[in-house]
């Protein structure tokens, strides 16, 4: 169980790009996970900053504002692990941080969030949510982030409140996102919405107009394709754990501003030539754990590329010039990861050349290959 301390700390946290583990598959680590234990250490000063007044100050223990069996600090209420099937009712008003997660909670009804117009921060996780009343939300004038994954919904909640910035909504039932889902949620900056059972065509043209997303995931879902409709303006995009089979010219075509691109654990046989060259700001490269047969072309003309994960697919040979131009002073970045283990290739038989704008030979990862 969190406590009120961990669960601040987790909530509080923002999208950030973080520096890749140069040994260990890629995995999503752009904002905390509520079902991870002991993450971090003491922010409560960093906390302060952020919520208004004291948040970690306890009120009085003759105070009976706080609902049965909840925990209520100043501008907190922690209410998980309650065994609650329904939202408690007398909520503080102040209310700021609402701590709802690991219940059994399976319906928010219109009236559950009335009157808590000062809410920063919702956590409805790991609950057996499946109908969402239209106009729940329509008090949180001032809700930043909500957290609604391992629920079972089938649908986005309609009516998100304009101040959103980040939703949490994977490990549910959502097979469909219509157009207009996210329409009004212009401050929105991140979504999570892997693990849910999603195809290509789940996705309505204009389902994600408006956004100015910088962060997307859509991993463990049933893509084929990278889908073709999402925001422009993202600089992460994670479709690893899917059944993507190939990346077509035209593919990254709308996606000019990424730096991050997660694609591993897919079925990638084929990187048309030119389909990276959409993607010039391109930092990190993530391929690991697909069907390629060789590095993808275009990796020399990518100036500010610095990690590239290509380790367990099917490569069987490594040329000169497949990572580093030609030309000096034409790369802007040196790389500082390129794996590569988990290939059928001898890396005894590739030139040490092949490596000239690697900053240091501990960078490249080639191990053993085991069949």
């Amino acid at each position: 169980m969190f406590s009120c301390r961990s669960f601040l700390l987790l909530l509080l946290s923002v999208c950030s790009l973080t520096a890749p583990s140069l040994t260990l598959p890629f995995e999503q680590r752009g904002f905390w996970d509520f079902a991870m234990d002991g993450e971090g250490g003491d922010l409560t000063t960093v906390m302060m900053r952020d919520v208004e007044g004291s948040a970690m100050e306890e009120l009085p223990p003759d105070v009976s504002i706080c609902p049965f069996g909840c925990h209520c600090q100043v501008n907190v209420v922690q209410c998980s692990d309650l065994s609650l099937i329904a939202v408690p009712r007398e909520i503080p008003r102040d209310t700021k941080l609402l701590d709802l997660q690991n219940n059994r909670i399976t319906e928010l009804k219109e009236n559950d969030f009335k009157g808590l117009t000062n809410l920063y921060a919702l956590s409805l996780v790991n609950n057996k949510i499946s109908k969402v009343h239209p106009r729940v939300f329509t008090p949180l004038r001032h809700l930043k982030k909500l957290y609604f994954s391992r629920n079972l919904l089938t649908v986005v909640p309609q009516n998100l409140p304009p101040s959103l910035v980040e939703l949490r909504i994977h490990e549910n039932r959502i097979k469909k996102v219509a157009e207009g889902t996210f329409s009004g949620l212009g401050s929105m900056n991140c979504i999570e919405m892997g693990g849910n059972p999603i195809q290509n065509s789940g996705f309505e043209p204009g389902a994600f107009k408006g956004l100015k997303l910088n962060y997307l995931r859509i991993s463990e879902a049933k893509l084929t394709g990278i889908p073709k409709d999402l925001p422009d303006s993202l600089h992460e995009l994670h479709l690893d754990n899917n059944q993507i089979q190939a990346i077509e010219l035209e593919d990254m075509s709308r996606y000019k501003h990424l730096y991050r691109l997660g694609l591993g654990f897919n079925h990638i046989r084929m990187i048309e030539n030119g389909s990276l060259s959409y993607v010039p700001n391109l930092r990190e490269l993530h391929l690991e754990n697909n069907r390629l047969t060789r590095v993808p072309r275009g990796l020399p003309d990518m100036k500010y590329l610095q990690v590239v994960y290509l380790h367990s697919n099917n490569i069987s040979q490594v040329s000169i010039n497949d990572f580093c131009p030609q030309g000096f002073n034409m790369k802007r970045s040196f790389y500082n990861g390129i794996s590569l283990f988990g290939n059928p290739v001898n890396y005894w038989e590739v030139q040490p050349a092949t490596f000239r704008c690697v900053g240091d030979r501990l960078a490249i990862q080639f191990g053993n290959y085991k069949k």
